[in-house]
């Protein structure tokens, strides 16, 4: 796409900031206690909101009695569905039926509960005590069915429906490509590997939980709704769809926040509830969810099932791959992504970094009587990333050759690559990341390490993975999914003043991802000015027009790029009223860098960004007669057609005790790209915190459910998240392959450590138990995992040759 504008010949623009690791602005705020999250805040006379949620995971509500609840002492109010009679949260794909199958999800349940979790009443009282008091009085009435808890039973003939509009509890069925002939390939081929990857249900788990204030303002005649969220404007949008008034009426603004990765980027019932209490109550209301809640009744993610054939020619490339996808979405299609979210990124990505010639994909959605799923940070990536690095490890064995060649003989290296999928990539370092990766374990010993630790009878394995992470999503790449609500673009505004300092409003959303120090680096190096002079805003509805928050690694490529165009056109503004304050024209000046504009001829000939600005402000009689007074301009950016792709290989050591069954991490490497680094230290974090959050993936953290729906995991008693102890020092190796289409070069790094990591794990635990014939596909991998297929010392795998 080209620039959206035309940029001064300028001496600033040099690479000042950016590349720079320099202090964190938000650092000295955070570090010291003084951030303002979502429970600092506590307007006078602020109730506080508490949910009633069914304990049944399937059934029929039959009567809900909120009298008890009013009557205890603290509660102010009660309500259910029908009280506050709100629209429900679809969210639709522009699919045919037998595609799609568009499902309500109300605000509270009305008539249904559908899983163990679902809100069904809120409680409004004086403190959060008498809140839960009030809750523990209710009196909810349900009849219970038979719940649906798996894919099994979701699919069986004559289950129980979830929804009865989607039969076989099917709720996105799509087959997008089907290579003609590839039957054929199949028959032909010298090996046909197949392999059945499972990922278990995984908890995103923030540090700071979901929230949400609301109070209403009579001087604005508006609702201020605070929340935490990635998403502000969806938020506003939908709440004024569900509360049935203007958009205008509605003011989202978002704190810090502790986090996200996607469980906050879809939008919460919850938060349309406690709008809509205060609104009825005229008093502002907050809701703060506990651990208990976030584990059990939040957005969860992960649990996907792949069945992946692959047919290879005998050298070990690969001739077609053909795969069967089932994405369990649990009860509900979030907004606005919609139940299509993970099954659409795994059909369109599938074949990863690989030359595929043939393919073929079946993917579905399905909904089972569990707390419904967000797009948590990868979005099916780690799941068809593990299928496609499986594949590889599966077929280096058929045919005897080492791993790592076969992956080398199928790397996309000549680019842009249009593949298979229809999706075009731009240059990347897929196969430098990989030596480079395999360099840094050989030359440190690993892999004689592992051979000699074989030798004294101990379980040593070494795993890779190769990836790709689709970064800048632009609305091209999102409407080939065809949601009716197209994400893509972004809109930056940028102000100066009169003392050459700059406030920058984005419409992307940070909760952990530096923005306040890697926009203004942007900032400060597009414009020459010093890095302390940039104010960002951000996560205000009110201070731009729309923005698509952060989530898909698209802050800086796409939410940047619109940060450093808006940043261009104000450099434009500023010399051309430089030039007419010399008499000279606008060719003739340039930025200096240094907070000024130059006569390109004549560098002693300098105006100061503060003297134009005060033409711009305080003297606009001297501004040329076609420029309007103020220093302000607003530049847009939507990544054109398939966005851009970051790259990556992860390379794990591993130990397996073969007597309890640990996992032991030895050494962890990562090689990526994201093109042009920002802040290199902050891309490290990135890197090591999605590393980390894809080992918890790989080894510990679950969430499953018994028969009848009943979540397991309802506190860190159960759900064991992995601490300091068990994530291994990790190192990050940086190559760089510029973007030719973003503002600034970059490609985007967020989630890339959480799709890596599993398959590189799993890789790794197979090789270290390569001597027992065992071979393990599904994770995490408990301790007992190992141990019963030590046990068992019989393939865990098949594969037809």
């Amino acid at each position: 796409m080209p620039s959206p504008a035309t940029g001064p010949r300028s001496h600033a623009g040099a690479a000042r900031w950016v590349g720079v690791s320099v202090p964190r602005r938000e650092d000295p705020r955070l570090v010291a206690g003084r951030g303002r999250f979502l429970d600092d805040i506590d307007p006078p006379g602020v109730l506080h909101a508490a949910f009633v949620r069914s304990t049944v995971a399937h059934g029929a509500l039959t009567g809900i009695d909120l009298e008890p609840v009013r009557a205890v002492p603290g509660v102010v109010a009660a309500f259910d569905a029908a009280d506050l009679d709100l629209a429900d949260i679809v969210a639709l794909l522009d699919r045919p039926p037998e595609e799609f199958v568009p499902t309500a999800m109300p605000v509270l349940a009305r008539d249904r509960v559908r899983f163990v979790g679902e809100p069904v009443a809120v409680v409004v009282a004086r403190d959060p005590y008498a809140a839960e008091d009030g809750v523990e009085a209710a009196v909810v009435r349900i009849t219970a069915e038979e719940a649906v808890v798996s894919e099994e039973t979701a699919l069986a003939p004559g289950a129980p429906l979830v929804h009865a509009d989607a039969a076989a509890n099917t709720l996105v069925d799509v087959s997008m490509f089907a290579t003609e002939g590839i039957d054929e390939v199949f028959a032909d081929a010298a090996c046909v590997v197949e392999v059945d990857t499972r990922t278990g249900r995984q908890n995103a788990l923030p540090l700071e939980t979901r929230g949400a204030l609301a109070s209403w303002d009579d001087r604005d005649d508006q609702l201020l709704l605070q929340t935490c969220t990635q998403i502000p404007h969806q938020v506003r949008t939908l709440a004024a769809r569900c509360l049935r008034v203007d958009e205008r009426t509605i003011r989202v603004t978002v704190p810090d926040m502790g986090g996200g990765f996607g469980q906050k980027c879809v939008v919460g019932r919850e938060e349309i509830v406690v709008a809509a209490v205060a609104r009825r109550l005229d008093r502002p209301v907050k809701w703060i969810e506990d651990r208990r809640e976030s584990l059990t009744a939040s957005f969860l993610a992960r649990e996907q099932h792949y069945r992946t054939r692959a047919a290879f020619d005998a050298d070990g490339t690969v001739l077609a791959l053909d795969v069967d996808v089932v994405c369990d979405m649990g009860a509900y299609s979030c907004y606005p992504f919609t139940a299509g979210i993970e099954p659409l990124m795994a059909s369109a990505e599938m074949p990863s970094v690989y030359r595929v010639p043939a393919y073929r994909v079946r993917a579905r959605a399905i909904t089972t009587n569990k707390a419904p799923t967000a797009p948590y940070r990868g979005v099916s990536r780690p799941q068809y990333v593990m299928a496609m690095e499986r594949v590889m490890e599966r077929a280096a064995r058929e045919l005897g050759m080492d791993p790592l060649d076969v992956r080398r003989r199928n790397l996309i290296t000549d680019f842009p690559y249009t593949g298979v999928n229809d999706v075009t990539y731009d240059p990347g370092t897929y196969r430098e990341s990989l030596d480079l990766a395999e360099s840094t374990l050989r030359e440190e010993g690993w892999f004689r390490f592992r051979d000699e630790a074989a030798a004294q009878g101990r379980a040593v394995g070494i795993g890779f993975c190769c990836f790709s992470e689709r970064t800048g999503y632009g609305s091209d790449a999102f409407a080939k999914r065809r949601m009716t609500v197209v994400p893509g673009f972004d809109i930056s505004e940028i102000r100066m003043d009169t003392s050459g300092s700059v406030v920058v409003t984005s419409g992307t959303l940070n909760h952990g991802q530096s923005h306040e120090t890697t926009m203004a680096q942007i900032v400060a190096d597009r414009l020459g000015i010093d890095i302390a002079q940039v104010k960002l805003r951000q996560g205000d509805t009110e201070r731009i027009s729309y923005g698509w928050g952060t989530f898909a690694s698209r802050s800086i490529t796409v939410g940047g790029s619109a940060v450093a165009a808006a940043s261009t056109r104000l450099g434009v503004l500023l010399c051309r009223i430089a030039a007419h304050l010399m008499d000279v024209t606008e060719d003739d000046v340039e930025l200096d860098g240094e907070g000024g504009v130059v006569l390109r001829t004549d560098p002693a000939r300098r105006i100061p960004f503060t003297e134009i600005a005060d033409v711009a402000y305080l003297r606009s009689n001297l501004l040329p007669k076609d420029v309007e007074p103020g220093l302000s301009a607003t530049a847009s950016f939507d990544a054109p057609g398939d966005g851009t792709f970051s790259n990556a290989t992860h390379a794990v050591v591993v130990e397996c005790h073969a007597g309890t069954g640990r996992v032991e991490i030895l050494r962890y490497a990562c090689v990526e790209d994201c093109g042009v680094v920002i802040h290199p230290q902050v891309v490290d974090g990135q890197c090591r915190g999605g590393i980390a959050q894809g080992i918890a993936g790989a080894l510990f953290e679950e969430v499953t459910y018994d028969a009848n729906g009943e979540p397991s995991a309802a506190s860190f008693i159960d759900y064991k998240v992995p601490t300091a102890t068990e994530i291994p020092d990790i190192t990050v190796a940086h190559l760089e392959t510029p973007c030719a289409f973003t503002e600034n070069g970059a490609k985007g790094a967020g989630e890339g450590g959480t799709i890596g990591a599993p398959a590189a794990v799993l890789n790794a635990v197979n090789d270290a138990l390569r001597h027992t014939g065992v071979e393990l596909d599904a994770t995490p991998v408990h301790p007992q995992t190992v141990v019963e297929a030590l046990l068992r010392k019989e393939p865990a795998c098949t594969t037809a040759t």
